[in-house]
């Protein structure tokens, strides 16, 4: 069985949660970088990603690496990688993305230009034929050179993995389901525990949650392009990658303590359609709440939350006041722990309590930090816990 390297970005700063996830799906890690967790596995593997990574951007398929500081070497290099192995006579195959760190080649349509060129001179070489009609599947090329290193990756995903299919009501400006996920299990929350997210917008954080909680695989519900492949994936991949998360899902489940409140109706609303849609509606209370009125019977909870950032300057001047109603809030809350991420600077100062730990995390140019306010643990077992 053909053995090949993956790569799958995800959000900087979330990269330690990425490469658990992989290697809990039994895939090796080759290596873990800025915003990119490298693995290997067979061709099955890029499904199993796909229908399973939380917290990944995308999957893509290594298809090379080497050094380039012209575009003469970059043409030489690219001619040099086995494309008739990977690529159908009649694959639809163009370089969609290249991003260009510190490096000689800086000009993304030359570099797309000469790649492409590249390619189809490969194919000409070793299928036969003059001319393609590009019309079977897409694969499209993600290249990233950095320091001259240039990586080129097949995208097997299509659509960003953040986009699992149940988001059928959105409102404005959500944390996506990608960053929710990553943000979530940065902290210790099990299922089984109490989660409360007071800005839930549409339901993003409590539906991701309460999807670990039912172990249901996040791309259960939609599509992916190397679905399409008629190479590099044995037949039926998919479908047998589906099917096992299929029979993982979790239906025997304890009361869930997972709640969602927004001050917002109208969000709420699409919350619970959000949720619904997911399959977890039973399993998420959502309720119109403001922060101010947060309060919980029980001990040992979380919250986990996204709370506005006041990136719009006609909103930035209702920040101070809210982000002290959050610290007022969290302090009648014994016991409980807080992981709230934004880019508000100012965010500890106006909670009135500097964090225990912060994260920075880049939600894609914008620098946020996870802060992390702990509580104590629950009492083991032989103690009871209120």
């Amino acid at each position: 069985m053909t053995d090949f390297e993956y790569i799958a970005p995800c959000h900087f700063g979330t990269e330690a949660v990425l490469k658990r996830e992989i290697a809990d799906l039994g895939f090796a890690v080759s290596s873990v970088n800025d915003g990119r967790v490298r693995f290997r596995g067979s061709g099955e593997a890029a499904a199993e990603a796909n229908v399973n990574l939380r917290c990944a951007e995308r999957v893509l398929l290594l298809a090379g690496e080497f050094t380039a500081r012209s575009f003469t070497e970059l043409f030489d290099e690219t001619k040099k990688i086995a494309w008739e192995e990977l690529l159908p006579k009649n694959a639809k195959f163009w370089v969609a993305k290249v991003s260009s760190i510190r490096s000689a080649l800086h000009s993304p349509p030359d570099v797309q230009r000469i790649m492409k060129k590249a390619i189809v001179e490969r194919m000409k070489m070793f299928c036969g034929v003059e001319w393609f009609p590009e019309d079977g599947p897409s694969y499209p090329l993600r290249v990233t050179i950095k320091k001259d290193v240039v990586t080129v990756g097949i995208d097997t995903s299509g659509a960003s993995l953040h986009k699992r299919g149940y988001r059928v009501s959105p409102v404005i400006a959500p944390i996506s389901e990608t960053l929710a996920a990553s943000l979530i299990l940065l902290t210790p929350w099990k299922p089984g525990r109490i989660l409360v997210d007071p800005f839930c917008g549409s339901g993003t954080i409590p539906i991701e949650a309460a999807m670990m909680e039912a172990n249901i695989a996040p791309g259960m519900k939609r599509r992916f392009l190397a679905e399409d492949w008629t190479s590099i994936l044995p037949e039926g991949s998919f479908r047998r990658a589906r099917a096992k998360a299929k029979a993982a899902v979790r239906t025997e489940l304890p009361a869930s303590g997972i709640q969602g409140y927004d001050i917002d109706e109208r969000a709420v609303r699409f919350a619970r359609e959000n949720a619904e849609a997911a399959g977890v509606g039973e399993r998420i209370h959502f309720q119109r709440r403001a922060v101010k009125d947060l309060s919980h019977p029980k001990k040992y909870g979380f919250i986990i939350t996204n709370p506005p950032y006041g990136e719009r300057i006609e909103d930035r001047a209702a920040l101070p006041a809210l982000y002290r109603e959050i610290g007022e809030s969290y302090r009648h809350l014994d016991s409980w722990s807080m992981y709230l991420i934004s880019s508000y600077e100012d965010a500890e100062k106006d909670i009135g309590r500097k964090a225990d730990k912060n994260r920075k995390i880049y939600n894609g140019m914008l620098q946020t930090y996870i802060y992390q306010y702990i509580g104590p643990k629950p009492p083991g077992r032989g103690k009871t816990a209120n």
